[in-house]
């Protein structure tokens, strides 16, 4: 039977479109050893603690048609006001690789994870699957819980019968830098 683990509350136990998922913590010692894959460096980064500073906001600009310059007003934006609901439970962790592309999550984009949503299907996630972290949209394929990939060059991630799958936590942003 596959193990798959959601969230950090334990001991709850629920369905994800008929099929059985457990919610709950993994142990900590395992917990810990997961903690360094998905990093900002070597260590994943509360979003509390990133330190990142954010420049003002002039406004909303048109990616279509031009629009007067006059339409910009600036102001001061906080980014974590924007980003973040639950502080104490959200990290940053840099994506790497392309099986994220469709969804436009990039090779080397900072993602805003939150453990404290419950994972719905269809969402984007954080994953753990035998140990080795992933960034996945949660899906039901073939009538059990799986891992869909946004780039048709990947397969559908369906865990075997001896595989564990934790849901690490939901990505709810990803933050990009073109140069």
């Amino acid at each position: 039977m596959n193990s798959i683990v959601v969230g950090p509350t334990a001991g709850v136990v629920g369905t994800l479109a008929g099929s059985a998922f457990e919610v709950g913590a993994p142990v900590a010692a395992r917990m810990a050893s997961h903690m360094a894959a998905p990093a900002v460096g070597d260590h994943p980064v509360r979003w509390e603690d990133s330190g990142l500073p954010w420049p003002a906001l002039l406004g909303s600009v048109r990616a279509g048609f031009p629009s007067p310059a006059e339409d910009l007003g600036e102001q001061t934006v906080d980014l974590t006001r924007e980003l973040i609901t639950h502080p104490q439970a959200t990290y940053l962790v840099r994506a790497r690789g392309h099986s994220m592309t469709g969804v436009g999550i990039f090779d080397r984009d900072l993602l805003v994870v939150n453990r404290a949503l419950t994972p719905q299907r269809g969402q984007v996630v954080l994953a753990v699957l035998d140990g080795e972290f992933t960034v996945k949209t949660l899906v039901q394929h073939q009538g059990r819980v799986a891992l869909r990939a946004a780039n048709p060059g990947y397969p559908v991630i369906l865990p075997k019968e001896a595989q564990t799958l934790e849901i690490w936590g939901v990505v709810t942003a990803a933050i990009k830098q073109f140069s």
